[in-house]
């Protein structure tokens, strides 16, 4: 087999993969026990929490798809990466949830709240979650840089030596090994989200020849016949409510040593994700401009990336690049890996197979189990020709099983039986209308979302009316320990109660609400909420500015 390469090449990807090695395995040296290995210990710091939000919520595929996106239907596109964008701001006040609810998974949070059996639910989801999208992101990065080694490198390969990589430090490093190579795997995220727009702007003739040779509706935000504001809304709120529900979110915003950290984290962490978005687009419309001027024809929209790195890097910046969409896969397969590990031990091994054993035993399981979850995605990505079916599947579910974690949050009266009725209502709706409408099951469409997402809703109120409450027994220390701010005291190593007003949560208390209290009690209590909101808005409205000033540089 020839290999296209230049020996720069080579050295950058070999030179990338010791470096993440030595984090990982120099991380690996604080792992004690089970609560260091898959939470790690809830000790980060603010810098580790971005980076971590980061890189997790960053796969290979997304610059792909989105430069390719922008390359056929114009700037307007970049909302199918911004779906999430106005719920950002969010984040800030969702985050504490995380740490607060003091479980090692989102299973135990499900079990906690609904019962066991429901907990039960969430884990077989959890699971397939973690299966389907680690075998579509080794996949996608294993086509990805199969193509531009010049399509002489299998995919399978690729697939074969960055699990390799990432599941020698897991193994042995677990959640503190995964956090510190994220940390380092986030500059090449962002390389790899600007690396071509300087070189493709002196190419092209920077943004003047963009703004000269592209027709007005590829460069507007808002293109109403294909991307319009009904939409966006829809995406909006289907993030919203999904989010919560992904099986990764616990352990990747849970673990900061305080509530400030694990606000920060998540909102900046995914904000540092939305401004890389930009970078993306802007290469999309680049590349238009790119093959115009040369008499080019890409026969796929979602070659623009690939043409635009064989076009534009020389010898050992492609290497660079791969090393960046390695990067941006192995900081997300690393993290899932142990998170599967986790959901498995904790919520199935511990309670249904080995009860009662060592906390070093349940860390072999953690470890071992971790592994068995890579190898089925690993086995999934090398059958399954088309990945994309099971990727969307799963992003869809987790809306849909995000309506019964909004009830535990939000409503006491939510039950079991609701929060079972909501997801099969509203999965139920989805795909019968999307079959019925377009002939097949996982085409997204923003009204039958909105109905489904209402369908489901609806369910969780009424059946839960419909049947017993939850036992106070059960739901009294939930939602105790929801109220309860804490943080880790770095002195003594032990976990302590905040004891300062401004830290109730908006969302925990809705239903409890009064006009009578005035605004100055109102502020006074959710204080750190709404300062985190206000500001976070105010980086919304600068990225949107940003985004749309942008084009008018010369």
């Amino acid at each position: 087999m020839t290999i296209d390469l230049h020996p720069l090449d080579w050295a950058v990807i070999f030179g990338y993969l010791i470096l993440i090695l030595i984090i990982g395995f120099a991380a690996a040296r604080r792992v004690k026990d089970t609560h260091d290995y898959f939470l790690g210990g809830r000790s980060f710091n603010i810098w580790l929490l971005i980076a971590q939000s980061f890189g997790v919520g960053t796969h290979a595929e997304m610059p792909v798809s989105l430069t390719g996106a922008t390359f056929k239907s114009g700037y307007a596109a970049i909302w199918y990466q911004w779906k999430n964008l106005f719920i950002t701001p969010f984040y800030w006040i969702l985050a504490p949830i995380f740490r607060r609810c003091r479980c090692t998974t989102i299973g135990e949070f499900y079990e906690n709240r609904y019962g066991q059996w429901m907990g039960g639910v969430y884990s077989v989801f959890a699971l397939s979650y973690f299966i389907f999208n680690l075998g579509a992101m080794m996949k996608g990065a294993g086509k990805l840089v199969s193509a531009a080694a010049g399509g002489t490198v299998e995919p399978n390969t690729v697939v074969f030596v960055m699990t390799l990589t990432f599941l020698a430090y897991s193994f042995v490093g677990g959640l503190y090994a995964a956090a510190y190579t994220d940390f380092a795997q986030s500059f090449f995220i962002i390389a790899l989200s600007f690396m071509l727009v300087p070189l493709g702007l002196a190419e092209i003739g920077g943004f003047t020849a963009v703004r000269r040779e592209l027709p007005e509706h590829m460069l507007t935000m808002v293109a109403p016949g294909d991307i319009g504001l009904f939409m966006i809304v829809i995406l909006t709120i289907n993030g919203l409510i999904g989010i919560m529900a992904q099986p990764h979110m616990l352990a990747a915003v849970g673990t900061g040593k305080d509530e400030r950290t694990c606000r920060i984290g998540f909102a900046y962490g995914n904000f540092t994700k939305r401004f890389c978005t930009i970078g993306w687009a802007l290469t999309g419309l680049i590349v238009v401009v790119m093959v115009m001027q040369r008499g080019v024809t890409l026969p796929d929209p979602e070659l623009a990336f690939g043409y635009a790195t064989r076009a534009l890097l020389a010898p050992g910046f492609v290497g660079l690049m791969i090393a960046c969409v390695l990067a941006a896969n192995m900081s997300t397969c690393s993290a899932m890996m142990v998170d599967g590990g986790a959901l498995f031990t904790q919520n199935l091994y511990r309670r249904y197979l080995r009860k009662g054993a060592t906390d070093r035993h349940y860390l072999m399981a953690g470890r071992w189990s971790g592994l068995g979850i890579t190898a089925l995605g690993i086995l999934f990505g090398f059958y399954v020709d088309s990945v994309l079916e099971a990727f969307l599947f799963t992003e869809t579910i987790a809306a849909f099983m995000g309506i019964s974690m909004f009830g535990a949050m939000c409503w006491k009266r939510s039950n079991r039986w609701g929060a079972l009725a909501s997801l099969a209502t509203s999965s139920l709706v989805f795909f019968t209308m999307t079959e019925r409408q377009f002939g097949e099951m996982l085409k997204w469409d923003a009204w039958n979302c909105m109905i489904a997402l209402i369908a489901g809703f609806t369910s969780l109120i009424v059946v839960s009316l419909l049947t017993r409450r939850e036992p106070e027994s059960m739901t009294q220390p939930f939602y105790e320990h929801l109220d309860t701010p804490s943080y880790l005291d770095e002195a003594t190593g032990e976990e302590k109660t905040l004891h300062e007003e401004g830290h109730e949560l908006l969302i925990l208390k809705l239903g409890d609400l009064r006009l009578s209290e005035g605004l100055g009690r109102f502020y006074r209590r959710f204080r750190v909420d709404i300062n985190g909101l206000v500001v976070a808005f105010g980086v919304v409205v600068a990225l949107i500015v940003l985004a749309r000033a942008i084009l008018w540089l010369p």
